[in-house]
């Protein structure tokens, strides 16, 4: 527990973080096993309304592979991924649907507005908010791409001080759907409204030089350095499209993207609201 004083230095380390973002945009991605633990799912919510009421613009993308993994398995149907993104059939994207937009997406939606009226619950559909296409050219695997995304209706609802969160599916213009990758989702909108920083929240403490050694995690590192860990393999597997959506998010403006342990009790706040951070930030 902290004394007094301790508490006021948190306070007063905190401040000139909340001066400097206040009023700007921060896109958090949100996924991983954090997603089935609802004590910290408790907390990342609480996390999100604390960055709201500072006067921070939080929009969050979700994701929620482990639970539709769970269904999945419910239904007999195996998971299926390359190069760290699920490959999904047509009976896999009716699943994936149902449960990020009917299921996680309310359930988040729900506990934000416990505490204060100000979570709007949308897919890339709602509004056109994302237009998709497939992403590989074959048949029966509607894994998709952003195309674009309606920066006028995210604003709308962030100068009206609501806080989205947006499931990562979206449909192209024949109204098919695809299952986007929700760090690709959070780096697109993130770029596409410019964003102060992009927040990946995952398993991991961040990029490491050995996965197995939290010793080894680099705090920070630019583009080339990002490029150099890839041609190494060092960043392999699911890392590899949060790299490639921290990367392009920077190209387009964004001045910082971090990959954060979202399994750290207040990690959110920890990253954006001290000196040091606890996981990898990456600038351009």
């Amino acid at each position: 527990m902290l004394n007094s004083f301790q508490r006021v230095q948190v306070l007063i380390e905190a401040l000139p973080f909340i001066q400097q973002f206040s009023g700007r945009i921060v896109v958090i991605k949100y996924g991983g096993s954090t997603m089935k633990n609802e004590r910290l799912k408790k907390e990342i919510i609480n996390d999100i309304l604390f960055l709201s009421l500072v006067g921070i613009k939080p929009v969050l993308v979700h994701g929620g592979g482990p639970i539709i993994n769970s269904w999945l398995h419910k239904l007999d149907i195996e998971p299926k991924f390359e190069k760290g993104i699920r490959v999904t059939d047509q009976k896999t994207m009716e699943i994936v649907e149902m449960v990020l937009v009917g299921k996680i997406n309310k359930d988040l939606v729900t506990l934000l507005n416990k505490n204060n009226n100000c979570a709007i619950g949308l897919s890339g559909k709602d509004g056109n908010l994302i237009k998709a296409s497939r992403l590989f050219d074959m048949d029966n695997n509607f894994v998709g791409k952003v195309n674009s995304v309606n920066i006028q209706l995210l604003n709308l609802l962030l100068n009206e001080n609501y806080i989205p969160i947006i499931a990562s599916t979206a449909a192209d213009d024949q109204g098919q759907a695809y299952n986007i990758n929700a760090d690709t989702v959070a780096g697109a909108i993130a770029a596409a409204l410019k964003a102060e920083k992009l927040i990946l929240l995952t398993d991991t403490p961040g990029i490491m030089y050995n996965i197995h050694d939290n010793s080894t995690l680099v705090s920070h590192l630019n583009i080339e350095d990002a490029y150099q860990l890839k041609n190494k393999d060092i960043i392999i597997g699911g890392m590899i499209p949060k790299i490639d959506c921290c990367i392009n998010a920077l190209r387009s403006n964004v001045k910082s993207a971090h990959i954060i342990d979202g399994r750290i009790e207040h990690a959110l706040l920890l990253e954006i609201f001290t000196s040091e951070g606890i996981g990898s930030m990456i600038v351009s």
